[in-house]
């Protein structure tokens, strides 16, 4: 089993459709050892998974360096890594300047143990600082020095990015979308497409509500966001359970199956959903274990929904799902 890769816009980096988050590894779903972290990135490899995405917040710099190290040790010239910066202490909220950029991104390198990032993205900043500009002139000097190959944003809400594509110069996008948050689709993905804008897909399926097996009597660790930011006490209520709450999130996860055809699983049809739009590079999938990851690999193998399917989704959407998210969409 292999991975299909796709063209990440106009960066000239081919990425595994299918790729891996890789913020459990920082420990912040429960604790994980590097060995624990080593058989997950291991069956990533296996599975043609070559896109891993972590952030330097993710366990305060431990994602990274377990990456870093799995890397150095097992080298691939297939592998692309990509980090985010800017929700680290000293930056967020209100801590921007150039210098401290620069350290976190230096800070970044040292523990993924490469000279330059593949691609570093803009950690769900404040939109008023992505709407002063500055930090995309730090991030072209970065790009200019080196430290960066790549920059690009990711990003909560369809207007960042929308005014990310239309003024920063970012070369991607990591975006909220799936089956239970469709606004995405129609308002960013055409532009995206035509601007030759890398997408990446974050929450394909919507914090586990759209694996299909999530029940309302499931109960999630303490240190897990799907226990402590149910409601937006954390951070943006969009980023768990993509704004729903979590129950009527369930029903309607329940109320979906019923729309697909026999012999397709819920999170198959989601991911498989998110596939058929041809603008986006890659979907993020989180994994706590090696066999999820070779589950979400095996989406990249499916043909593509019919149209009727897919029509009968975004009426669903429309109908039953949308009203109900709370946030800024």
């Amino acid at each position: 089993m292999s991975v299909q890769n796709r063209m990440l816009g106009s960066t000239g980096l081919q990425v595994s459709e299918i790729g891996m988050g890789a913020w459990q590894l920082g420990g912040d779903w429960g604790p994980i050892t590097q060995a624990e972290a080593d058989a997950i990135l291991r069956a990533a490899d296996h599975a043609g998974v070559s896109f891993w995405d972590t952030a330097d917040v993710y366990g305060g710099g431990q994602s990274e360096s377990f990456i870093g190290a799995f890397n150095r040790a097992n080298p691939n010239a297939n592998r692309v890594i990509v980090t985010k910066a800017g929700r680290g202490a000293g930056l967020f909220p209100d801590g921007y300047s150039e210098a401290a950029l620069r350290d976190s991104i230096e800070a970044s390198r040292d523990r993924l143990q490469v000279d330059t990032l593949d691609l570093l993205q803009l950690h769900c900043i404040p939109f008023d600082v992505i709407q002063r500009g500055e930090v995309f002139e730090w991030l072209q000097k970065f790009k200019q020095d080196g430290l960066i190959a790549h920059f690009g944003a990711s990003v909560e809400t369809v207007e960042e990015a929308q005014y990310c594509m239309n003024h920063t110069g970012v070369e991607s996008l990591q975006i909220i979308l799936n089956t239970l948050r469709q606004d995405m689709a129609t308002e960013v993905l055409p532009q995206a497409k035509a601007q030759k804008v890398g997408i990446i897909v974050r929450l394909g399926l919507a914090s586990g509500l759209l694996s299909g097996k999530m029940s309302k009597t499931r109960q999630f660790a303490e240190q897990d966001h799907r226990s402590y930011n149910q409601d937006g006490a954390a951070f943006h209520v969009g980023e768990t359970f993509s704004g729903l709450p979590f129950e009527l999130g369930v029903d309607l996860a329940e109320q979906m199956k019923a729309e697909l055809p026999q012999g397709l699983s819920l999170a198959e049809a989601s991911l498989r959903w998110l596939l058929d739009f041809d603008a986006v590079s890659t979907i993020i999938t989180g994994a706590s274990k090696p066999e999820q990851i070779e589950r979400n690999a095996a989406v990249s193998a499916l043909p593509p929904l019919s149209e009727a399917l897919h029509a009968r989704l975004g009426e669903f959407y429309r109908n039953h799902v949308r009203r109900h998210i709370r946030g800024v969409i």
